[in-house]
C-alpha cells in the first residue's frame, strides 16, 4: 500500500505524527513525534524503555495520523505494523529529524543514558481526508 501522491509532501514537511499503540490492558496510547518516510516505511524515533517503545515490542500494530500543518482538516491515516526495530543509525535519524524540525544541528533532548531506537512501521492501508 501506499501514500496517495496528493498527500506526499506531508511526508518531509514539519508535519507531526501522532502514533497509536496498545497497552498491555489492550486501550490506545497516542503520542505526537517527529517522523521521516524512507520510501517504504514511515521512521519513528523514541528512546528504549518509554510506554510507545514497551508497546511496541510487545504489540507491532499500530496506527499513524498525519495533519497537514497550515490545513487540519487535511490528513491522512496508516495502519500497519512495526516492521523493523533497531538501534543502529537511530542517534543520527534523531538529529536528523531535529534538523527537519528545529533547524537545530544536534538533538538537544539527548542525554548520556538514552538509547535511541529506530521503528519502521509498514504501511498496510491507507485512509485520507481533506
Amino acid at each position: 500500500m501506499q501514500i496517495p501522491d496528493q498527500y506526499k509532501d506531508l511526508l518531509n514537511s514539519k508535519a507531526l505524527a501522532h502514533v497509536a499503540t496498545i497497552m498491555p490492558d489492550g486501550s490506545p496510547q497516542v503520542t505526537p513525534v517527529w517522523f521521516s518516510y524512507d520510501g517504504e516505511y514511515i521512521c519513528i524515533n523514541s528512546a528504549a524503555g518509554r510506554v510507545k517503545d514497551r508497546n511496541m515490542r510487545r504489540d507491532a500494530r499500530v496506527a499513524v495520523s498525519i495533519t497537514d500543518p497550515k490545513d487540519p482538516y487535511r490528513h491522512f491515516e496508516v495502519r500497519g505494523r512495526v516492521a523493523i526495530i533497531t538501534t543502529e543509525g537511530a542517534a543520527e535519524h534523531i538529529d536528523q529529524l531535529a534538523r527537519q524540525y528545529t533547524g537545530a544541528d544536534k538533538y538537544q533532548g539527548w542525554r548520556p543514558d538514552m538509547q535511541r531506537v529506530i521503528y519502521k512501521i509498514s504501511i498496510d492501508k491507507v485512509t485520507i481526508n481533506g
